[in-house]
């Protein structure tokens, strides 16, 4: 028995994958964590909005470099986004901002 050019390819790519080793356990692996942030820049204003899709508590920071050597660049407070929750961060430049982008951290546990 023959089998067809088109149905051949399909078996070998299931034998490949039958034969990988099997992934490491859900428990070993590092839980998701950080907030999806955007920011929109109007003129030497930043405003940014962040959503933690995920269970564990993310820290996000806003850091806004600006255009001038002789304007401050900034880096906004840290501030709690818990699950499902969604925060608003704004800061500013005299003139022009050059870039904008976020940290995020884990809280640190008490004990």
């Amino acid at each position: 028995m023959r089998l067809s050019r088109s149905f051949a390819p399909a078996v070998v790519a299931l034998a490949l994958v039958l034969t990988l080793p099997p992934e490491s356990s859900p428990a070993g692996r590092p839980d998701p964590f950080g907030a999806a942030c955007r920011s929109t820049v109007i003129g030497s204003q930043v405003i940014a909005h962040c959503f933690n899709p995920y269970v564990a508590v993310d820290r996000v920071r806003l850091h806004i470099e600006c255009a001038r050597w002789w304007d401050i660049d900034s880096d906004s407070a840290s501030v709690e986004t818990g699950p499902a929750q969604t925060v608003r961060l704004t800061g500013r430049c005299w003139k022009e901002v050059r870039s904008v982008w976020f940290s995020h951290q884990r809280p640190e546990r008490a004990g």
